[in-house]
């Protein structure tokens, strides 16, 4: 006996907002964590080494936050 019905497949299925919102804060969360990281081991530990690379890793830094502001506030219209 075969089924050539199409079956709808569970991931069609949108997420509910309320956990769309806890996703967002936790890559939020997540990306200012590795800012905040970045940032402490290069002026405390990396700057011993290798200014250079210290400087580099407080580039990356410099740009983590306003990714994290765009990821943690997507799909959220202000009024």
């Amino acid at each position: 006996m075969r089924r050539d019905k199409r079956v709808d497949s569970v991931t069609e299925v949108p997420w509910p907002a309320s956990e769309q919102l806890m996703r967002r804060q936790r890559w939020y969360f997540l990306l200012m964590g590795v800012c905040l990281t970045l940032i402490v081991l290069a002026w405390t530990w990396v700057r011993l080494w290798s200014v250079p690379l210290a400087v580099g890793m407080s580039a990356v830094a410099a740009v983590i936050p306003p990714i994290a502001a765009f990821v943690g506030s997507n799909g959220v219209r202000g009024g």
